[in-house]
């Protein structure tokens, strides 16, 4: 007899690893004694729970798994989600680095993520929701909303929110051409003074009341952050304010998607 054969776990994803630390802190808070998260029980939870490994089985899955994690870990610590180290100076030392606390920051993320909001921390999986719609919306807005997600992931926050302004525009002149279904001339009144203002109200002027202010609500912050870019004064974007940018994107996408018919129908 050759004894039991450990199988061998799900390896997940960088995204994969990310969404369950932040779910195992959201759900039992999978911390021992000083941490909020302690990885090596986060390993036995993934095995356990995921891989569906016995008991015995668990400390050999450990090397399949463990680079990802610190990969994820270290993603939330850059992202300041976590830090490494106890949750206070007295706390006991444990183990070999493997121990993260939870920030202010990170507490707020945590809660977001408990209401199902999709974290653009996790690229992969928020990278795929944008461009999901990329087929609707046209190349321009597949490019500068992944351009927009490249700046995030590189704290280049002013650069986040003028790409999200720019794929909301990308949005916009997408459901003005096929409404009034002339392209050169809607790219070019987009070019003009007010063309912009004059695009959105060819699209909402007809729409019902609800319509209207949820568009101009995604729109008006998008444009102002949109409109900073170009300008040499200071910005003070901070990560909140991209992270809401990006969240801004994804639900007027998901609007526009949703009401598309709607939205270009033409006027009789």
């Amino acid at each position: 007899m050759f004894g039991h054969q450990n199988p061998p776990p799900t390896v997940p994803t960088q995204d994969d690893a990310l969404t369950f630390i932040v779910q195992t802190l959201r759900d039992t808070k999978a911390n021992l004694e000083d941490y909020h998260v302690n990885m090596t029980r986060i390993f036995d939870l993934y095995l356990k729970n995921v891989c569906k490994h016995q008991d015995y089985q668990i400390e050999a899955g450990y090397r399949h798994i463990a680079p990802i994690f610190y990969v994820a870990a270290w993603e939330l610590c850059r992202r300041g989600v976590l830090r490494p180290g106890t949750t206070n100076n007295y706390g006991q030392v444990t183990g070999h680095g493997e121990g993260y606390t939870v920030t202010p920051t990170g507490a707020k993320w945590i809660k977001e993520a408990a209401q199902g909001v999709p974290l653009p921390i996790e690229p992969g999986r928020f990278s795929k929701l944008l461009d999901n719609f990329a087929s609707r919306f046209g190349a321009s807005y597949g490019e500068r909303s992944q351009e927009a997600l490249r700046c995030y992931g590189a704290s280049a926050y002013l650069g986040c929110c003028a790409m999200c302004g720019a794929a909301a525009e990308s949005i916009l002149l997408g459901m003005a051409i096929a409404k009034d279904g002339d392209q050169q001339k809607i790219e070019n009144l987009c070019s003009s003074g007010d063309g912009r203002g004059e695009v959105e109200n060819l699209i909402l002027a007809s729409q019902r009341e609800n319509v209207q202010t949820e568009c101009r609500g995604y729109l008006s912050l998008l444009k102002y952050w949109g409109d900073l870019a170009p300008h040499g004064k200071v910005s003070g974007v901070t990560e909140a304010e991209a992270h809401t940018a990006l969240m801004l994107l994804l639900r007027l996408a998901q609007l526009a998607n949703d009401r598309w018919d709607e939205l270009t129908k033409q006027s009789d």
